[in-house]
């Protein structure tokens, strides 16, 4: 296994102490998550020359990291040990604040913890000050463009936290990312993150309707989606998104719940904020419907299935990909 072999010995508390790391060594990267969107990042990472540790529940996910030259760690708390910073990618703020409790038992003061998680706003800060509390910074790193994007480096990234953490780890953001927005403070990515996730499902929901409305209209569906992509109405996801529902697949790599829990934040901020949002709230209900109907893990491009199934009606269409590359 592409494990350290020897460890440094126990200093106070059981803890390992490890010599500082020398000028112009490279800067050590842990990566715990390696889901559908973890997994590319972590490995973008690797592929632009970063030193990486890796580590998921499911270890199976890691074999193609370790292929490529990362290190595997038997544990967040295992990997933190042995790493300078340490990124991670999860599904929910509980699973956030879980990894980082095990994460903080043995990460060096001073550290950086990049969150490219979903979070919202109050848990970014919330979690930020425990870390804190254990002398670690945080800087929040979400991600926004889809997976296919997050495959080949290119998915944008959108920055909360200090200025100065900010040029420490640009380089491996810029590794994982082709745009990086710094949207001010901690908290900041947050907002912004769940309002291009609340637009992509109102937009996701509007083109399910649009396409109903070409095929049941007597249109040819490859022509209908090429005009409305070349005209006014057209939006990333009906490029993108648009191409799975149209092939059948609707193989996007997002959830129903996850799609739920991103509108979950969106309407939390709408409170605060005193905004009505009242066409997310109605995504928000069909997406409420969407699960019910094909589960939470059903991927979150069949809300349109809602429409075929009640209008016995599919939207296929010829010359379309199962995947986006």
């Amino acid at each position: 296994m592409n494990r350290r072999a020897t460890r440094a010995g126990s200093g106070r508390g059981g803890r390992r102490r490890r010599g500082a790391r020398k000028w112009g060594d490279a800067m050590h990267y842990g990566y715990i998550g390696l889901g559908n969107l973890g997994g590319h990042l972590a490995m973008s990472l690797i592929r632009a020359g970063h030193r990486v540790t890796v580590f998921d529940l499911n270890s199976s996910l890691a074999e193609r990291h370790i292929a490529a030259g990362a290190a595997l760690a038997e544990s967040p708390g295992d990997l933190a040990e042995q790493v300078d910073h340490v990124m991670t990618c999860l599904p929910s703020p509980a699973a956030s604040e879980a990894v980082l409790a095990q994460i903080l038992t043995e990460i060096r003061p001073g550290a950086t913890w990049v969150e490219n998680s979903t979070l919202g706003r109050d848990d970014v800060l919330r979690l930020a000050g425990l870390a804190r509390y254990s002398g670690v910074r945080m800087l929040e790193a979400p991600v926004t463009g889809g997976v296919h994007l997050a495959a080949r480096g290119e998915i944008t990234v959108l920055v909360g936290g200090d200025d100065d953490l900010l040029a420490l780890h640009r380089p491996v953001l810029e590794a994982i990312g082709g745009r990086l927005f710094h949207m001010g403070p901690l908290g900041s990515a947050a907002l912004i993150k769940v309002i291009t996730n609340m637009l992509a499902f109102i937009h996701l929901v509007a083109d399910g309707e649009a396409l109903m409305l070409a095929k049941r209209g007597g249109l040819d569906l490859k022509t209908a989606w090429e005009a409305i992509a070349a005209s006014s109405g057209t939006s990333f996801v009906h490029e993108t998104e648009g191409q799975l529902i149209l092939n059948g697949s609707y193989d996007v790599g997002f959830t129903m719940d996850l799609a739920l829990k991103d509108m979950g934040f969106a309407t939390t901020f709408g409170r605060e904020f005193g905004v009505p949002l009242d066409l997310a709230g109605l995504v928000q209900q069909t997406f409420v419907k969407g699960r019910a109907a094909y589960g939470g893990a059903a991927q979150s491009t069949q809300i349109v299935r809602l429409l075929e199934d009640v209008l016995g009606t599919d939207l296929r269409a010829e010359g379309f990909p199962a995947r986006l590359e």
